[in-house]
């Protein structure tokens, strides 16, 4: 298994109904069900609720062949998750952390700004997107390069607003679901129910925030260069959407 995706020159996109069932649904289960002392108990249920996520967090790193910057730091936060259960810390450390990881990648985002490599191109303006070379020539054609980079600070303020949304609505939701002590099958209850209505509570704002600033950004490049859509996809992107022949349907 290792060796097929490690040899491939371009590894597959992970299926999101896996990564919402691996990262979600399954710890809720055990953090809402197994983690009573009659079958795991709420120590052995953390961990084993937060192996899922880990490993497979990890093994999406690996199968890309780089580091991500969101990806190592969901882990980190998965594992600061267990570390803080077992040692059964104060609700309010968990609430800290759950806000902090979106923090601190929101100001990492604005900050690069000031570097020659802003996060926000790597996020935005990727090569699984768009076709970035075909982009880059026809700004320089038309001479809005300029331009379109006064944009792209705009929206790199746009899409860090969307992490510093999560970070309060984090720091709400643990705070308000977090009550029983550390340690216990009731707190264990708990962060399943936090993990849950995570999704619904957090991930869905904040995914209508960046879907937007997505939005702006294709509108932006239309404009400033006059393609189509469907012009300045990645190649892969133009195949999927092109419409298929008579031949396939055979």
């Amino acid at each position: 298994m290792i060796g097929s995706f490690m040899t491939s020159s371009k590894p597959k996109p992970g299926n999101p109904l896996v990564g919402v069932l691996i990262n979600i649904a399954i710890p809720v289960v055990i953090l809402t069900v197994l983690s009573k002392e009659k079958y795991l108990g709420p120590v052995r249920g953390m961990i084993a609720a937060l192996l899922f996520p880990i490993i497979y967090g990890t093994h999406t790193l690996i199968r890309e062949r780089r580091v991500d910057f969101i990806a190592a730091l969901g882990i980190v936060s998965v594992l600061l998750t267990g570390i803080f259960s077992i040692l059964q810390l104060p609700p309010e450390w968990i609430a800290c952390k759950e806000a902090s990881v979106p923090l601190l990648i929101g100001l990492a985002i604005v900050i690069s700004l000031k570097t020659p490599c802003p996060l926000i191109r790597k996020i935005l303006m990727s090569r699984s997107l768009f076709d970035v070379d075909l982009l880059h020539a026809r700004l320089h054609e038309k001479g809005n390069e300029q331009v379109f980079e006064k944009q792209l600070t705009g929206l790199t303020w746009g899409f860090a607003s969307s992490l510093f949304l999560s970070a309060g609505l984090n720091y709400g939701l643990a705070k308000a679901v977090l009550r029983s002590p550390p340690g216990t099958e009731a707190f264990a209850a708990e962060v399943g129910r936090m993990t849950g209505l995570s999704y619904i509570v957090v991930t869905l704002p904040c995914m209508t925030v960046m879907i937007l600033v997505l939005v702006a950004l294709v509108r932006t490049l239309t404009g400033l260069t006059g393609l189509k859509l469907d012009d300045m996809l990645a190649e892969e992107l133009r195949e999927k959407a092109a419409p298929k022949g008579p031949s396939s349907m055979e």
